[in-house]
């Protein structure tokens, strides 16, 4: 070990021992597996620790709140495949960073929430500890797996664990309890340096059975009208070589999930994106790739997949997943890489592809959206609706594909998801699963960070109002982020109406003529202020070119909303946007 922390004893002897302790350990034992950067927001006992940290290379971004500190972990674990690190304070701290942590094991991205706590003796018996709180009892539920730390040599197991459970199998969020005594207890140093692991394939690749994939292309051979569905477990397998060979072999449409937007680009023959609707009711065989038959999809049934019978297949490495919703008639177990590559190999040249009329019918359906949407796309309308803002950042995304596109709220998220191509695997990042508002700072941050990209934060007004002093974290970082903020004062729309006798404005009304554009000014960003598309056009553009952090508040017809937010009613939607009740 290059660091070690002197006896401190009050003049020790010349051969006094080196020592370590519990601060060192567990930063030795992060880096000895590979992590090299954490999200927190500092206080006791864990800011000494983050001191250290930066001492010894680590980077340790501080947020304004732990929430969405825990989110930009979260989602770098989903752009890394390997654990992001939160670290928090104590009780308050803890708790606020317990939502990420959910949100990451609902979403399957691995996480550690390292949080302070208590000491053990006073926390057992109640006795008032600062802080007090039996954070692993609170954090079990919520959380893949959790485990407490007590005694110094045990640190690097404990956190070769907590890896370990956040990457195998289906990922998730782990919490790992650091009571405060545990990061001054000292152990000699050869001991310490010796107690560390590494972990060793800590998810390790696991195969199909040969039957059950011989099963899968059996029931394929018998498709009329297949589909194939990708969500967002295909894009975190980073198998993206495989499932384009597959896709493309396979001669199958497919549909991609929101965050599995761009594994092929959306403007691929094969998609069916802008047949949504089409391909869900009319298919007879649905292939599911790292898609999950829960809400977002209508949980397989209703009129969202018509009437007819339709047969599952779905890939995914939990075998619990399986008929969750609907039968499965060909489950194939394993990580989707494996699965994919079986697929491959046993598909033989002889494949023939899904009949003609399928995919015609399909390229028709296709065309006729598209030229629809093109002329909403178009519009020049002031003030703005949704349709002319997204398609002004539609043409900016396609001509910067690497650039992350973060997004959330209820009618920027709902319309944006289907309107802005993608044309690069992972480079959508949005709400998830619960459908979670306040990711945007966390994760257009982590974004950042991680991937060294420029980030386009698409943002709701009401969405914003989540996270938005994280602007002070952009600004203090310097990060190449671009912030549109949708503004039409208020929750889906700003012209609701308080019928009571009192004063207040109604529930989902905002401050009108907020000028959200000066937050970011004020921690000396760069402010926009616009009320046209081709305003819009200008500020994103010029904001995207200077690679500083940006903000462009994008004033937005109060009345263009509608209720929204239920994502999953947009199942039996068009790309024109039109809603069936």
């Amino acid at each position: 070990m290059e660091d070690v922390i002197p006896n401190t004893m009050a003049n020790p002897p010349e051969s006094a021992e080196k020592v370590t302790d519990g601060f060192h350990l567990i930063i030795d034992a992060l880096m000895l597996n590979g992590i090299n950067t954490i999200y927190n927001v500092p206080g006791i006992p864990i800011t000494d620790l983050g001191r250290f940290m930066q001492a010894k290379g680590l980077r340790v971004l501080s947020f304004r709140h732990e929430q969405n500190a825990g989110y930009a972990a979260a989602i770098a674990g989903f752009l890394n495949k390997k654990p992001g690190i939160c670290m928090t304070v104590s009780a308050p701290g803890f708790l606020n960073g317990l939502t990420a942590l959910a949100h990451a094991t609902t979403n399957c991205f691995p996480m550690i929430l390292l949080s302070g706590s208590s000491e053990r003796e006073i926390v057992d018996l109640m006795q008032g500890d600062y802080e007090e709180m039996d954070q692993l009892a609170i954090a079990k539920p919520l959380c893949k797996a959790a485990y407490r730390i007590l005694q110094v040599e045990d640190i690097g197991i404990g956190i070769a664990r907590a890896i370990r459970a956040a990457v195998s199998g289906r990922p998730g969020g782990v919490y790992l309890d650091i009571p405060a005594s545990l990061l001054s207890q000292s152990i000699d140093a050869a001991k310490g340096n010796a107690s560390l692991v590494k972990v060793i394939d800590p998810a390790p690749d696991q195969l199909p059975s040969p039957e059950a994939v011989s099963r899968v292309l059996n029931v394929l051979k018998k498709a009329e009208r297949p589909l194939i569905i990708l969500g967002k477990g295909a894009a975190y397998s980073q198998a993206d070589d495989d499932i384009k060979e597959f896709v493309e072999k396979s001669g199958i449409p497919y549909l991609p999930m929101s965050m599995a937007k761009g594994l092929l680009p959306d403007n691929h023959p094969q998609s069916a994106g802008a047949a949504r609707s089409l391909v869900l009711k009319e298919s007879d065989t649905v292939v599911l790739i790292g898609a999950r038959l829960n809400w977002l999809l209508s949980h397989g049934k209703g009129k969202t997949w018509g009437k007819g019978t339709k047969s599952f297949i779905q890939i995914d490495i939990e075998a619990r997943e399986m008929d969750s919703n609907v039968a499965i008639l060909a489950p194939l177990v394993g990580d989707i890489g494996s699965c994919v590559r079986a697929l491959l190999r046993e598909m033989g040249k002889g494949w023939n592809g899904p009949p003609s009329a399928w995919r015609d019918l399909i390229i028709a359906k296709r065309k006729t959206n598209e030229e629809s949407m093109a002329l909403k796309l178009r519009n020049n309308h002031i003030p703005m609706d949704y349709h002319g803002a997204l398609g002004v950042l539609k043409n900016i995304i396609s001509q910067h594909p690497d650039a992350i596109l973060v997004n959330e709220g209820a009618n920027t998220l709902d319309f944006a998801r289907s309107i802005i191509d993608m044309h690069r695997p992972r480079k959508r990042l949005d709400v998830g699963t619960w459908g979670v508002m306040g990711i945007g700072m966390g994760q257009a941050i982590a974004a950042a960070i991680e991937t060294e990209n420029s980030v386009l934060c698409i943002e709701g007004d009401s969405a914003f109002g989540f996270s938005g002093m994280e602007v002070e974290t952009i600004c203090r970082y310097n990060l190449p982020v671009c912030i549109v903020i949708f503004n039409n004062s208020g929750i889906y729309k700003g012209t609701d109406v308080n019928t009571s006798n009192n004063f207040d404005v109604a529930t989902t009304v905002f401050v009108k003529g907020a000028r959200y554009e000066k937050i970011m000014e004020a921690f000396g960003g760069i402010g926009y202020h616009v009320t046209s598309p081709d305003e819009l056009r200008q500020a994103v553009e010029e904001a995207m070119e200077s690679k500083k952090p940006a903000l462009v508040n994008a004033v937005i017809d109060e009345a263009a909303g509608t209720e929204s937010g239920r994502i999953g009613n947009l199942n039996p939607q068009s790309i024109t946007g039109t809603r069936s009740n």
